[in-house]
């Protein structure tokens, strides 16, 4: 069970501040887990249960425990799962392409979240499953769980700043010339009754970031990208848009069955502060083997 902990300073004492004053002030938890943690009655001074309006002394100790939660109830399925990074906290995984990361109308199961409840069972774990981040069915790579509701919440929250970075490798159509470059391009829904996104006036801002890794005489280009916003076929959509759109993507004009059959983008990497431990979290997933199969046939 994740804990948290804070000891009562002077300062804190000499301004008469309740518990539930400090609970507001030096506790990140959202208003509604607060509301969680008072009901669970999951908050200690000293180690014994206390009441929100006590005025702690300098030097005691505040505890809080997040409360248990009911863990998910997806059917159990065989599908592999592959942890990069794991502690009482998240759960990372390098996702295969294929698959769509939770049940939904047209995907009911074969999906990662059925793969997780079987990895949960597999290792002894009982968790609500939370994907803190979203992977297209076809997209490979770095795929983020949260195990409790503040990790979901403080780690969304930071993916709206520069605090999290998510770093991309994909392969586009063409040569780009430049080294390096920026598409600050709003997305959009041009027709709600389809899927595809497009780069439309008035939608979502939306600036992905790109690099050249390297350049096939073939008539493509290897990019490093990072997205500074998190729209839904971001990547894809702005690689379209400027002309190089990703190899294997047909909705975005990028179909090329004879190199692969999805598109060849993968979450490769991502770089934040653990909310919990504070620790400078680095991970990189590698390229999978079809991508790795692209660079041989473009070579």
């Amino acid at each position: 069970m994740t804990e948290f902990r804070y000891t009562v300073t002077e300062e804190d004492s000499k301004n008469k501040l309740q518990v539930k004053d400090l609970l507001r002030r030096d506790f990140s938890f959202s208003s509604r887990l607060r509301a969680k943690i008072k009901k669970a009655d999951t908050v200690f001074l000293n180690g014994e249960h206390m009441r929100p309006f006590w005025i702690p002394e300098p030097g005691d100790e505040i505890l809080v425990k997040l409360p248990e939660e009911e863990p998910s109830h997806y059917t159990l399925e065989p599908i592999k799962i592959e942890p990069v990074f794991e502690d009482d906290d998240f759960l990372i995984i390098n996702k295969q392409p294929g698959y769509t990361v939770h049940p939904t109308k047209g995907h009911p199961d074969h999906t990662i979240a059925n793969g997780v409840m079987k990895y949960m069972e597999d290792t002894g774990q009982s968790f609500k499953i939370r994907f803190v981040n979203r992977l297209d069915m076809d997209t490979s790579g770095l795929l983020v769980l949260g195990k409790n509701a503040y990790i979901q919440d403080k780690f969304v929250k930071e993916m709206h700043t520069d605090k999290v970075k998510k770093i991309y490798t994909g392969i586009v159509k063409g040569i780009i010339e430049e080294e390096e470059g920026t598409v600050d391009a709003p997305i959009g829904q041009p027709d709600p009754e389809k899927v595809g996104r497009g780069v439309v006036e008035g939608g979502q801002e939306s600036v992905t970031h790109y690099k050249v890794l390297k350049r096939f005489p073939k008539g493509y280009t290897m990019l490093s990208l990072l997205l500074e916003t998190g729209r839904t076929h971001q990547i894809r959509v702005h690689m379209s848009f400027i002309g190089h759109p990703v190899v294997g993507d047909p909705l975005y004009g990028g179909d090329a069955p004879w190199l692969i059959d999805r598109q060849a983008l993968h979450a490769s990497r991502l770089i934040f502060t653990h909310p919990v431990t504070r620790e400078k979290i680095d991970i990189t997933a590698p390229l999978p083997d079809d991508i790795n199969e692209v660079i041989e046939k473009i070579k």
